[in-house]
């Protein structure tokens, strides 16, 4: 019980890590628990998605406030960068978090999506399907190469 709690706790903080600017090995982590077939592959998709997700959150709610310091010499970006990618992020609107789960360039998106005041809810329902498609595929891919190993 307490290795099964230990292990799913390593994937949920890999995976909140992942969406945040810390790094992650979400997917090598869900892979290799699912090729290891002791957990439901559902349940570790959950807790993979769940983690990820509220990675997302916290840099959804940076956003919020992070134009407050966009005139200080230590931002990591400048007013310029800000605006350009405000204004992309409006073009193309909330839809795109649905690629929130994108190398690179999801994380900034949550954050954006935060800066650009985009309501919870609909952040919040976009960015679990997006994230929970990616660890579903991860998982089936995973599943697939695992059956062909282990047969």
């Amino acid at each position: 019980m307490t290795t099964t709690f230990t292990l799913l706790a390593g994937l949920f903080l890999s995976a909140f890590t992942s969406a945040t600017l810390l790094p992650g090995t979400s997917e090598a982590a869900l892979a290799g628990l699912i090729a290891n077939g002791h957990h439901a592959t559902w349940l570790l998709v959950v807790v993979a998605t769940a983690g990820n997700v509220l990675g997302s959150v916290v840099n959804w709610v940076l956003g919020l406030y992070i134009d407050q310091f966009r005139d200080r010499r230590w931002f990591p970006v400048s007013p310029d960068q800000l605006d350009r990618a405000s204004r992309w992020f409006g073009k193309y609107g909330l839809w795109v978090l649905l690629f929130s789960w994108l190398p690179i360039i999801g994380d900034p998106l949550t954050l954006f999506a935060g800066v650009m005041r985009v309501r919870f809810i609909p952040f919040l329902i976009l960015v679990t399907l997006g994230k929970a498609a990616r660890y579903a595929m991860i998982a089936g891919g995973a599943a697939w190469i695992a059956s062909f190993i282990l047969n």
